[in-house]
């Protein structure tokens, strides 16, 4: 019995700290990441019976610095509770580094001047509005749903601290047709 007991413990405390320190999960809510990441129906857009689980690699930073295109999860700033209903954690892609000048024009994202190259937005999901330059501080990142006509992001809350950032999605899980190593 305490051979047993001791083996659940065990497997319960490696559970734990992988969760803490390694991978954590997080389930996709809504289709701001649409296609790239399924949000379940009867949610408007989103394409998928279930609801797409990914892993967050929490380690993935100390070891390189985020890097533009990266899916992440991070902690919102606390205006996007009033700017999209709701707050905590979400799931986008970086788009803008420190120190980059951001804007959008007709719906295309240019970084410095120049048009961003981004084969992950379809024409449909793409919007048509326009955005002034923004300088992004030091330490921050500009983040941005797939879906920019169904995505509350950065145009609408600002930039995210580093410190805010948890992880970078390293892997969909979940369902298990959508399996996948990004």
């Amino acid at each position: 019995m305490i051979e047993w007991l001791l083996t659940i413990a065990v497997a319960v405390a490696f559970v734990l700290v992988f969760e803490a320190e390694v991978a954590k999960p997080f389930r996709i809510p809504s289709p701001s990441m649409e296609p790239t990441l399924h949000c379940a129906r009867p949610e408007r857009q989103c394409r998928a019976r279930f609801s797409d689980r990914v892993f967050a690699c929490r380690f993935c930073y100390h070891l390189t610095s985020p890097k533009r295109g990266d899916i992440v999860v991070f902690q919102t700033p606390a205006v996007a509770a009033a700017r999209c209903g709701f707050s905590g954690t979400y799931v986008k892609r970086l788009i803008g580094l420190p120190g980059e000048r951001w804007e959008e024009r007709n719906g295309y994202v240019y970084i410095d001047g120049r048009r961003l190259d981004e084969p992950y937005v379809r024409s449909k999901e793409r919007d048509v509005q326009t955005h002034p330059v923004v300088r992004i501080p030091e330490g921050r990142y500009f983040m941005m749903g797939d879906n920019r006509s169904g995505s509350c992001d950065s145009r609408a809350w600002g930039t995210v601290a580093r410190n805010d950032i948890i992880g970078k999605v390293v892997a969909t899980y979940w369902p298990p047709d959508r399996l996948s190593i990004r």
